[in-house]
């Protein structure tokens, strides 16, 4: 009795910190409801009438066309920043070479380097491979990933057990089979936390985008959300409506992938 009597406030303020992380959303879903002038008239925490003429709104332009560039973009950049990762990292954790320390102290310094700072020489050596204005480049760009060959070698360094390589390896499997047979089954959790994050950090993405993206059949979501409304005025309760669209693959992807996902941190927060 009395320990249940103590979880009563740790439950309560739980409770409270979920509510006040929610109020954003639900802000969001109500101003979704409303039309741009109701919403700049003021705070709303009633939803109005006005979600069916936002999503008309939406729906009758070329939203899905966005939508499926970001989709595009995020899953090939998710599937090949994973691929490198994953095998940088396991290069990292099983092999000994020379100059091995510093290759990984560099890693770690590029994690470092803001990466606004590389993006004019990114954007000319994407023009000087005539990718400029494609959708390429913002795929590129998230398979040199710092943190992931970080990631992956912190855990792999901890799950990975050597004499399975070697007894792989006397059985006469390659290097390439092991790796897909034997090291990403093993790493399953941290392939799927380091998967989520890309994804995410790919789909939110708009800096790159508004400078690399100059046809309007390349926009992504983020881009193509502010050119919601006519030339006089943005429509900002259709821009919020596209904006909760757009939240539905990252809410599926998280619920679906949520136990891997915190699994992946916990052990690599736990072990590393």
């Amino acid at each position: 009795m009395k320990r249940k009597i103590k979880t009563i406030p740790k439950v309560i303020i739980i409770f409270l910190v979920s509510m006040i992380s929610f109020l954003p959303f639900y802000y969001t879903i109500v101003m979704a409801t409303h039309s741009t002038d109701q919403v700049l008239m003021g705070l709303e925490f009633i939803p109005g009438s006005y979600l069916l003429e936002n999503l008309k709104t939406v729906l009758n332009s070329e939203y899905f066309v966005a939508f499926g560039n970001s989709i595009f973009v995020s899953v090939v950049s998710t599937l090949l920043s994973m691929l490198v990762s994953a095998a940088a990292g396991y290069g990292m954790a099983a092999y000994q070479f020379k100059g091995k320390k510093i290759l990984y102290n560099f890693v770690l310094l590029t994690m470092m380097v803001p990466s606004t700072l590389g993006m004019i020489g990114y954007m000319q050596e994407m023009r000087m491979f005539h990718l400029g204005g494609s959708l390429w480049p913002l795929i590129f760009i998230w398979i040199p990933n710092g943190f992931g060959v970080f990631w992956m070698t912190q855990y792999l360094k901890n799950s990975l057990q050597a004499e399975l390589i070697e007894c792989a390896r006397l059985d006469g499997c390659g290097e390439i089979r092991i790796f897909f047979s034997i090291v990403m089954p093993c790493i399953k959790p941290a392939i799927i936390t380091l998967c989520l994050l890309i994804f995410l950090w790919s789909w939110n993405s708009y800096l790159l985008p508004l400078v690399m993206i100059n046809r309007a059949d390349n926009y992504t979501i983020p881009l193509f959300i502010q050119t919601l409304g006519d030339e006089h005025k943005a429509d900002i309760a259709a821009q919020i409506t596209g904006l909760l669209i757009a939240i539905i693959p990252l809410i599926a992807a998280f619920a679906v992938f949520s136990k891997d996902f915190i699994r992946g941190l916990t052990e690599g927060a736990v072990k590393g």
